[in-house]
């Protein structure tokens, strides 16, 4: 008798995303809604399937004596004692990124109704924003994963969703004035990409404070000095977290782009960099498990391409960039890999670069080796 085919491993169990008490906090919402909106209570509190490490989301509806009842999610700072992934939570700027992004662009974001800066009502600020449906290409498992949506989407289809995700941060770039961003400079002194990266150091810093060091993020760093961009370029609201696994699609037009704490200014090569090597890790991590996956989509040279026709300007640097976001990756994974340690989900290794999960793909980036 022929023996049953194995199951397919998997990438690693989602780690916990929150220690607060679901419904706790619902009781706590109802009651600070009524004073925004007499009359007006929370119902069908729910934590979504995808809720995020950093801040945490939860969705609700508001039942009011007027209809009709309004569809709304709320992002709520993370909890102290959750050994938080970012040392600073800064809701009011998310907040005010937000409203920029809608006022001065046609970029789909949700409508933000509240914003709560006082802790007391749920524990930590808060705002609360309008709910938009639609589906989200999922990180667990990941969308390159056969099963979901987007894998089994038609390439057609997936090259219009590509085709609109370039264009998000094609219109984003060039239609926010930067001068109205000036909130998001970085502290110190420098150009904002000189900025930019030295908050990442020192965020490294604050992630193995106490803990064993990574060689190998450390020799990132070092690489990307030696990259470094003779002319850095046009200076752009950067919407941090650009990538497909944060927007809403209807269908495959994005609908609504979501997660701005990590909003910045810098290159527009910045943003690109992301949404293209987040795509490779995602691919990445598929071909390990024996799985195809998408190689042919969101491929360098194509975002690299569409990009240029839309806006002018041909990305320039971008082994710089990609490895960059590879990077920064890397040092979010190794804070979540000592928050999974602190919740006694794993152990640490001999080796601490292996936590994370791409080291193979950081390490051919820093020696030069990896391929696009």
């Amino acid at each position: 008798m022929a023996e049953a085919p194995r199951p397919r491993p998997g990438p690693r169990p989602r780690p916990r995303t929150t220690t607060r008490d679901p419904e706790e906090i619902a009781r706590r919402l109802s009651a600070w809604l009524a004073t925004r909106l007499p009359g007006a209570e929370a119902v069908d509190v729910r934590v979504p399937a995808s809720n995020g490490m950093s801040s945490e989301t939860l969705l609700f509806d508001i039942e009011h004596p007027e209809p009709p009842a309004r569809a709304c999610a709320l992002r709520l700072a993370a909890d102290p004692a959750a050994y938080t992934v970012f040392p600073v939570y800064d809701l009011p700027r998310q907040y005010r990124v937000m409203r920029l992004v809608a006022d001065r662009t046609d970029v789909p974001v949700p409508r933000v109704l509240w914003l709560e800066e006082d802790p007391g009502p749920l524990g930590a600020p808060f705002f609360v924003m309008e709910r938009v449906e639609g589906r989200v290409p999922p990180d667990v498992m990941p969308y390159t994963y056969e099963g979901n949506w987007l894998h089994a989407a038609s390439e057609s289809e997936r090259e219009r969703l590509e085709t609109a995700s370039v264009g998000l941060l094609a219109r984003l770039h060039d239609q926010v004035p930067v001068k109205e961003a000036g909130f998001l400079a970085g502290p110190g002194a420098g150009s904002p990409l000189r900025c930019h990266v030295a908050a990442q150091r020192a965020y490294y810093a604050w992630v193995v404070d106490g803990l064993s060091r990574s060689p190998l993020i450390e020799d990132a760093f070092d690489r990307l000095d030696a990259l470094w961009p003779r002319d850095e370029g046009e200076t752009v609201l950067s919407w941090g977290d650009a990538r497909i696994g944060n927007v809403i699609y209807d269908g495959f037009e994005p609908a609504a782009v979501l997660d701005w704490e990590m909003a910045a200014l810098g290159p527009r090569e910045v943003d690109l960099g992301w949404m293209i090597y987040l795509h490779r890790f995602f691919q990445d991590l598929t071909e390990s498990f024996g799985q195809h996956g998408l190689p042919g989509f969101l491929r360098r040279d194509r975002v690299e391409a569409r990009y240029a026709e839309l806006t002018g300007h041909p990305p320039r640097d971008m082994d710089f960039h990609i490895l960059y976001a590879a990077l920064r990756h890397a040092v979010v994974m190794l804070r979540v890999a000592y928050r999974q340690v602190h919740f006694g989900e794993s152990d640490v290794p001999a080796d601490p670069d292996t936590l994370i999960l791409h080291h193979d793909s950081l390490r051919a980036m820093v020696q030069g080796d990896y391929r696009d």
